[in-house]
């Protein structure tokens, strides 16, 4: 006898299965345990397919009758993002244009049915794969020194699996060979890929132009009309970055010159009425690169790296990123705390290694306007920096300086050319000189000759290289306009993974973290520290909560200049440190509180035992933290002056789980009942609270994972309260 069960029930199991979820439901989120998505590639005999897979996101290649990728699945939603097959690359080769792989004859461009495979054919001028290679994943490059600030030992490489596939030429073209690599990674929802060309004939070819990577993937709005850049990529199941990024703009997006989101010419059944949605990823570089591949060569393209999300929620997708770049780059998990002393006089610098080494801090860096000169290569001057550099080590703190690259003029031999008037000049930040000048190859030279001889381990690198354009056809180090980005950005990148090989630390305000870099801005205007101190602090709350959406609390450097910065006055100065004591502390206890390192500008860090003892104090709080407060910053609320603020530090593989900073901004004590967001710290029922005065209390955790606490902030300061498993704090 069939028995139907009342409404009301089975209302009440559907609501269940949403709130009342197993205590071990987040084991299959990889945000919080990675450790069971292994990467893996397995071949499909009956489809003549392989495939790269890690349970996050998987890869499908159609081996004939050419190669090409025929799926690419999120396997964290369920759902394919692919909607039609393009070449696995493209390329022109001394003037003409060849399709690498790829199949044809696909009835329509909204979806993608694999019974149209079949019939779908290969393209006869196409390179045609002709074998294919598995193993693990490599090193970009040596990363053989690692410091003491990493307070997270990431495996080098990303652990994971490799694939190349191969194609050949068509038979009028000649012996050249290109190679598509593929890299995916345990525990990351992430693809990489790249080419490699390789000539085997008798006679040079010229590499134009290439596409690197062609994918038709789903458009995740519907855009009847309007223009294409009101197009919320935010909604996108994919980003796509690369390590060909460059521009000052210190941000994945923003720095992404090779990565193209644009129309699909062949998608004639969009519903956009110009059938201009931007669904097609393109990954080539604006211009060149315009390489000869002489007999016996190869060439080597940037890499590209396509991160799957499974969510539109902004903290979600964040957290994705530094969780990729975690990986990718590890190096940029170096955290050190740091100092720009505002002279190179020798006395000075020791006295700042000297108070550097007594509150604790790491790092010294001569800084701009210091009259410290990386390029000056006297014996005498190489000489006295390595003795500094000694000295400075022997108190256990690292010395460097700073080096201005772009936004400077050398002369008109050796400053990039205008392709527009042929003349310097119109460069990103109005002149720059050309790298690959005569001034370029020497300027390199110099640096690793200062490196070498003087044992320092710390360039702060302003400017780098912006991706400008030169016109020159006199420079020894590029052609012409064609290849002149392309070698450029080939020698800076060069040059910081030898820095990174070597150890040497690097603030670089662009995206060169796939390159070696360590550190960027974290974002903020330099005129701002101009404004009244109680101005600054809130404002610089701001650009931490702002900067850490995509950037690890590491990876973008903060500013505090405690003697006069642009004008401001008195109002606006820190120095005297002792009497303006209250607003320094707020500064250290937001920074450290964050988890951030700021440039703190000046010939000095403290004046008075008092003012040490507070320095002293916010620098022992990160070094007890360290490894909470390097973690993943989760957004509270972001400071408006007008009530409370604050963030939480995540990470479910330490014991301290969380970590939240309050701040109060206002003129009174308060009191506030606080939701803290706690499915992060991979805790799931129970934690335990313990707060800044010592007092430790036990929070229940709601259905969606969070905890209410009651907290009291003084005025015009800040609390903390730390979280644990109440398990972990009862051993």
């Amino acid at each position: 006898m069939k028995i139907e069960s009342p409404a009301w029930l089975i209302l009440w199991g559907m609501l269940a299965a949403v709130f009342f979820r197993p205590a071990n439901i987040q084991a299959a989120d990889w945000l919080i345990d990675p450790s069971s998505f292994r990467a893996t590639i397995a071949t499909n005999a009956n489809a003549n397919e392989i495939i790269l897979e890690n349970g996050l996101v998987r890869r499908v290649f159609k081996l004939s009758p050419d190669a090409a990728t025929v799926g690419f699945d999120n396997l964290m939603t369920g759902e394919s993002i692919l909607r039609a097959v393009r070449p696995e690359a493209q390329v022109e080769l001394s003037g003409k244009k060849f399709d690498v792989g790829g199949l044809a004859g696909q009835p329509v461009q909204n979806y993608l049915n694999p019974a149209w495979l079949a019939q779908m054919k290969a393209n006869p001028s196409a390179f045609h794969f002709t074998g294919l290679k598995t193993g693990l994943t490599e090193a970009r490059f040596p990363w053989l020194k690692r410091s003491q600030w990493l307070s997270s030992n990431a495996p080098w490489p990303p652990p994971g699996k490799a694939l190349s596939l191969t194609f050949e030429a068509p038979t009028n073209v000649g012996a050249i060979k290109i190679d598509v690599h593929y890299e995916i990674y345990d525990g990351l929802p992430v693809i990489a890929k790249w080419l490699a060309i390789q000539n085997d004939s008798s006679e040079s070819v010229l590499l134009n132009s290439m596409t690197v990577e062609q994918l038709a993937f789903i458009e995740p709005e519907s855009m009847v009309d309007g223009s294409p850049a009101n197009f919320r990529g935010s909604y996108r199941a994919l980003s796509a970055f690369s390590d060909y990024s460059f521009g000052g703009n210190m941000s994945a997006d923003a720095d992404a010159p090779a990565v193209h989101w644009t129309n699909d010419p062949l998608y004639t059944t969009q519903v956009h009425y110009r059938r201009e949605t931007p669904c097609l990823l393109e990954c080539s570089p604006p211009i060149g690169p315009e390489q000869k591949i002489k007999p016996g060569e190869t060439f080597e393209s940037f890499r590209v790296f396509e991160l799957v999300h499974d969510s539109t929620d902004h903290e979600r997708r964040g957290l994705a990123v530094r969780h990729a770049f975690r990986a990718l780059a590890p190096w940029a998990q170096e955290n050190p705390i740091l100092m720009h002393v505002r002279s190179a006089d020798p006395d000075a610098v020791k006295t700042a290694v000297d108070q550097c080494a007594e509150v604790g801090f790491e790092m010294v860096i001569m800084t701009f306007g210091s009259g410290f000169n990386i390029e000056n290569e006297k014996p005498e001057y190489l000489a006295q920096i390595k003795s500094l550099a000694e000295y400075a080590r022997s108190k256990g703190v690292a010395l460097g300086g700073y080096s201005l690259l772009a936004s400077r003029s050398i002369d008109a031999e050796d400053d990039a050319i205008n392709p527009q008037t042929g003349k310097p000049g119109g460069a990103r930040f109005g002149n720059s000189p050309c790298l690959g000048s005569v001034w370029g190859e020497n300027y390199f030279r110099k640096l690793r000759q200062f490196f070498e001889q003087t044992g320092c381990g710390v360039l702060e690198n302003d400017g780098s290289y912006p991706g400008d354009f030169c016109a020159s056809t006199n420079h020894p180090g590029h052609d012409g306009l064609k290849d002149s980005q392309w070698k450029q950005w080939k020698i800076i990148s060069d040059f910081y993974q030898w820095c990174r090989a070597r150890g040497i630390y690097l603030n670089v305000p662009d995206w060169y973290f796939l390159a070696g870099s360590s550190k960027t801005g974290m974002g903020y205007r330099e005129t701002d520290w101009s404004l009244p101190r109680e101005q600054q602090e809130i404002i610089e709350r701001q650009n931490i909560y702002d900067g850490t959406w995509e950037k690890t609390p590491s990876m973008g450097w903060m500013f505090v200049p405690l003697t006069q910065y642009h004008g401001g006055g008195t109002a606006a100065t820190i120095e005297p440190l002792n009497d303006h004591l209250e607003h320094y502390e707020t500064r250290l206890a937001n920074l450290f509180g964050a988890g951030v390192q700021a440039c703190y500008r000046g010939p000095r860090l403290f004046d008075t035992d008092q003012t040490k003892a507070v320095v002293k104090k916010w620098v022992d709080f990160y070094k007890a933290h360290r490894a909470i407060l390097d973690s993943d910053l989760v957004h509270l609320r972001r400071a408006d002056g007008q009530d409370w603020d604050g963030w939480l530090h995540v990470n479910p593989a330490l014991q301290e789980r969380g970590l939240a900073m309050i701040y109060n901004p206002m003129d009174e004590l308060i009191q506030r009942r606080i939701r803290l967001p706690l499915y992060y710290t991979g805790l799931t029922n129970q934690a335990t609270a313990r707060f800044e005065d010592g007092h430790a209390e036990k929070v229940q955790l709601a259905r969606d994972y969070t905890a209410e606490i009651t907290v009291n902030i003084p005025a015009h300061g800040r609390t903390w309260l730390m979280i644990s498993s109440s398990e972990e704090m009862s051993q």
